[in-house]
């Protein structure tokens, strides 16, 4: 969970000035918080998370107790791949989130049959990737989604019109999923380079090698 600090500082010889930090993850900003009520300087301060929702420090302790043993801090990437021969879907997921104080990763593929092109199989890989986080326990929390697919991306973030009903069916599915999950999404377009763990599992998926695995990781 991210979140940034806004707090009334008051100084000795000016009036009171409202500042606001940048965005940190939420234990961070509470070691902050607690560096910042050392000075005797502040006489409000309050944590805004990604959806500006607004809590107060006890709050905000209370809230991370809660996260705590649910997955949480999730990135979850996502590729398609798509054969023009077969009509056939490669679809590949990479997720990693922390629950109860360690850190895992998930890698997830499937194929999916009868899709018409490239963009429909993004979309295809998109809902695959809910579909893992569903069953991960992933519910009521943000989570950064990440491929190289500008057009899924853009036209779930609203930056670019869809116009193809095909592509319009699989975003009205997604969204109708994200709001039943409590997901508050967060997109990010990455370069190819940077989405080739997921690029391989669309890929293996294609080539009939499946893959569904969870472990413990050090670190992101």
């Amino acid at each position: 969970m991210k979140v940034w600090i806004e707090w009334n500082y008051k100084s000795p010889k000016n009036p009171e000035i409202l500042l606001t930090s940048e965005i940190m993850p939420a234990t961070e900003a509470l070691r902050i918080s607690d560096d910042f009520e050392k000075t005797g300087r502040v006489k409000e301060i309050f944590f805004y998370d990604e959806q500006h929702t607004k809590w107060n420090k006890k709050e905000l302790i209370r809230l991370l107790k809660e996260v705590e043993t649910e997955p949480h801090d999730i990135v979850a990437y996502f590729d398609g791949g798509f054969d023009l021969q077969t009509n056939k879907a490669g679809l590949g997921t990479a997720i990693y989130y922390t629950q109860n104080n360690r850190d895992y990763r998930v890698r997830a593929n499937e194929v999916f049959n009868e899709l018409e092109t490239n963009n429909e199989a993004e979309y295809a890989a998109f809902w695959f990737m809910l579909l893992t986080l569903e069953e991960i326990g992933v519910k009521n929390i943000g989570v950064e989604f990440k491929g190289d697919s500008q057009v899924v991306l853009n036209q779930l973030s609203g930056e670019w019109p869809c116009f193809e009903d095909t592509l319009n069916k699989w975003l009205d599915r997604i969204e109708e999923k994200m709001k039943h999950l409590g997901i508050h999404p967060t997109y990010s377009p990455i370069g190819r380079k940077l989405n080739g763990e997921s690029d391989k599992l669309a890929t293996q998926a294609l080539e009939g090698t499946v893959v569904s695995s969870k472990i413990e990781i050090n670190g992101k």
